[in-house]
């Protein structure tokens, strides 16, 4: 027994090992040889030679394996490519054989070898050295799958075409990872019978008419190159079925092993994420070649993906701001080591702060502004209204004057949904940010094109829905959700930034970019695909709670203001939308308002002014409510 686990801690066969193993073989394809011959009554010339014949034909053929070195290869990792090496060591021994037979013929008048016996032996010479590492590759394999069996993946590839083959082949010839290959899946319903590989090909049908299938597979695996609809299916499928879901990007890789190692669990962004939106590239380039360019909150999620993207299209100088120190030194760090030809300036500073941000005006003169900075946690600016308006607004209003003030050429701010009909003071000041900047396009001298972008959820953001919902299903539960009807609209990250960049780009000032989000994800759906993705049953290995809505949140979001009318552009999935508008006089005056309550932390008169320049944000499930009450019954008086 301890010899059997010697042999699964064997890593290969030693070289000198294979080299003899091969000479024998060529003593013996000799024998097999003379023996079918002698079997068939052949008769043999120069019989009295018999030893200096196998002698010459041995040291050639060894001659012939140095050369090519037939005993070099990995015997476990056999390919065909070690079979033509096989064929040119025995091919080459074998023409200069014939040679040989033609010399002999030429001097003395009769072949040294039979030409039977030659070409006998070069067809056994060849299989049985090809055999015999056939059979050591498939003894280490069963050697090494006894040993791991129980520690690895039994997976089923999804597809039969030529991509699932290379993919199979891989898992295959790269036992150390954790992944066996038990079969293969597909929708097909004229494979019922055949093999691949020498693996079964079962059908969708059989799955589903029988239970026991199940039981042979740990999990399925998806292929990036599939549409997100057949993700979406096979998904569904494999989970009703409690099988895990793993996925593999086929494309770009060549490697076998960086195909394996890619292999990771599906996670819920791979079921979000829909077909991006067509950017013009080159247009918007163009816009920013040679530029100065000011980001700010630029180590949040949308602002650092902003830089990212920015980075790539040979700006002069990006001047990346936050307040948040620690976000911004990663940032930097990141940035400098992956565009080490890209001038950066990393400025810890408070958008708040007016004096700050002229001194970086003054001495960059930005071209293009992408303003994303703000504060976004509804729950949290419920409670602290002032820290809103001294951001959101008040910092909006400064890099907004300051745009105007120093002839920046595009303004570009980042909003929210949540602006749209707010129920929350967050969205509140998102809209009366709004407000500001487009009362800024027509001022008086103004040469800047004032651009707004909203858009819904980002996936993956800092604190948003899907890394709090993984942290509770690492910890065992509970998965907590305000409400069973709550519902949402999510796109990825780096479409929403190229959405910024393109609004950017085609904006003539004044205008609110809006796009199709798609259809609303229920977050009741949403956690319950996640518990299952992370291989748990929801309701009994990780329970859900409904904790209620938290102040100021509502059941779903609007893109669009009920008084707002959208316009079309030539991007089919990209609106602008027409909102009611303030002149600049009247929203200036508010602004500086309602910055004196939140000096003095009033938290009543901030939010009713708040409602006076955002006159549909009615709050909900919040202490502010009574400010609406009131102003019903003043109405009705």
């Amino acid at each position: 027994m301890g010899n059997v686990f010697k042999i699964r801690e064997l890593r290969y066969i030693p070289r000198w090992s294979v080299f003899l193993i091969d000479v024998s073989v060529i003593f013996f394809s000799i024998l097999v040889s003379y023996l079918l011959l002698n079997s068939l009554e052949v008769k043999l010339n120069f019989t009295k030679y018999q030893k200096e014949k196998i002698f010459s034909v041995v040291l050639i053929n060894i001659l012939c394996i140095v050369l090519f070195k037939t005993y070099a290869g990995i015997i476990r990792h056999s390919t065909f490519f070690d079979f033509f090496k096989i064929v040119w060591s025995s091919g080459s021994a074998l023409i200069v054989l014939l040679g040989l037979n033609f010399m002999s013929e030429l001097i003395l008048g009769k072949p040294v070898f039979l030409y039977p016996v030659l070409f006998l032996f070069f067809f056994v010479s060849i299989f049985l050295m090809f055999f015999f590492r056939m059979a050591i590759k498939k003894l280490f394999g069963v050697l090494i799958d006894s040993k791991d069996t129980l520690s690895k993946a039994r997976i089923a590839i999804v597809g039969v075409e030529d991509t699932s083959v290379s993919l199979a082949k891989a898992i295959i010839h790269n036992p150390d990872h954790p992944y066996q290959l038990a079969g293969f899946l597909t929708a097909r319903s004229d494979s019922k019978k055949a093999r691949l590989l020498g693996y079964k090909i079962y059908n969708k049908k059989q799955f589903l008419k029988s239970d026991t299938l199940k039981e042979q597979f740990d999990a399925v695996l998806i292929k990036d190159v599939m549409t997100k609809q057949e993700i979406e299916e096979w998904t569904s499928f494999a989970l009703d079925k409690g099988l895990k879901v793993l996925k593999v990007p086929v494309t770009n890789i060549i490697k076998e092993d960086d195909k394996v190692r890619s292999i990771r669990p599906l996670q819920i962004e791979d079921l979000l994420n829909r077909p991006t939106i067509k950017i013009e590239n080159n247009e918007v380039k163009c816009f920013h070649v040679s530029k100065n360019i000011l980001v700010t909150g630029g180590a949040g999620s949308i602002g650092s993906e902003i830089v990212r993207q920015v980075a790539q299209l040979n700006s002069s100088l990006i001047v990346v701001v936050d307040q948040a120190e620690s976000p911004l030194y990663e940032l930097q760090l990141e940035l400098l080591e992956r565009f080490p030809n890209q001038r950066f300036k990393f400025i810890l500073a408070d958008i708040s702060n007016y004096s700050r941000m002229e001194k970086l005006f003054d001495d960059y003169q930005f071209s293009i502004v992408y303003h994303a900075a703000a504060y976004k946690h509804v729950p949290l600016i419920e409670d602290n209204p002032h820290e809103a308006i001294f951001v959101n607004i008040g910092g909006t209003k400064n890099v907004a004057l300051l745009s105007k003030k120093y002839n920046v050429n595009r303004f570009v701010m980042v909003s929210t949904d949540k602006a749209v009909n707010p129920t929350n003071v967050m969205g509140a000041s998102k809209r009366a940010a709004e407000l500001f900047v487009q009362s800024l396009q027509n001022s008086s001298d103004n040469t800047t094109k004032f651009i707004t972008t909203r858009f819904g959820n980002v996936l993956g953001s800092n604190g948003s829905v899907i890394p709090h919902f993984k942290k509770q299903i690492e910890k065992g539960g509970p998965v907590t959700i305000t409400h069973p009807d709550i519902i949402r609209y999510f796109m990825t990250i780096p479409e929403a930034c190229e959405l910024v960049l393109q609004a950017g780009t085609m904006g003539q000032g004044g205008e609110i970019y809006v796009f199709d989000m798609g259809k609303p994800v229920k977050i009741l759906d949403l956690a319950e695909r996640m518990i299952k993705l992370s291989g748990y049953t929801p309701g009994i290995d990780i329970k859900i709670d409904f904790i209620g809505l938290r102040p100021g949140e509502k059941l779903y979001e609007e893109l669009l203001t009920n008084n707002s009318t959208t316009i079309p552009t030539h991007h089919e999935k990209i609106m602008i939308s027409r909102d009611p508008l303030m002149k600049f006089e009247d929203i200036d005056i508010l602004c500086s308002q309602i910055i004196l309550s939140a000096m003095n932390k009033d938290s009543l008169q901030i939010v009713r002014i708040l409602k006076i320049i955002v006159p549909e944000f009615k709050s909900n499930n919040s202490e502010f409510e009574i400010l609406d009450k009131i102003s019903e019954h003043e109405a009705y008086e």
